[in-house]
């Protein structure tokens, strides 16, 4: 099951991550989503783990709890919302230098 992560501390680590759900059963990988630009983290991430038990458990119990003084939004993902198709955008004008 592949579950959100958001609110998260912005000095987390993908370590710690996987730690705080490695107590609850097998996690596969642990990834804290980082912005591509500043290189700093975005406050959420992802977590999957492969026993949907296991994974609800970690779910219901990290929910709403406190990781260095922030209270974590937990939930399973949900895939991502295609994007609307972008109007056609007039051709680029061509520069006169």
């Amino acid at each position: 099951m592949n579950i959100y992560v958001g609110n998260l501390p912005y000095n987390l680590t993908d370590e710690e991550l996987r730690a705080a759900f490695a107590a609850f059963g097998n996690v596969n990988s642990a990834k804290i989503i980082m912005d591509k630009y500043s290189g700093r983290s975005k406050g959420f991430g992802f977590v999957e783990m492969d026993n949907d038990a296991e994974a609800e458990e970690a779910i219901k119990k990290l929910d709403n709890s406190d990781m260095k003084g922030r209270n974590l939004r937990v939930n399973q993902a949900k895939p991502r919302a295609d994007r609307p198709d972008r109007p056609d955008r007039p051709p680029r004008r061509e520069s006169k230098y």
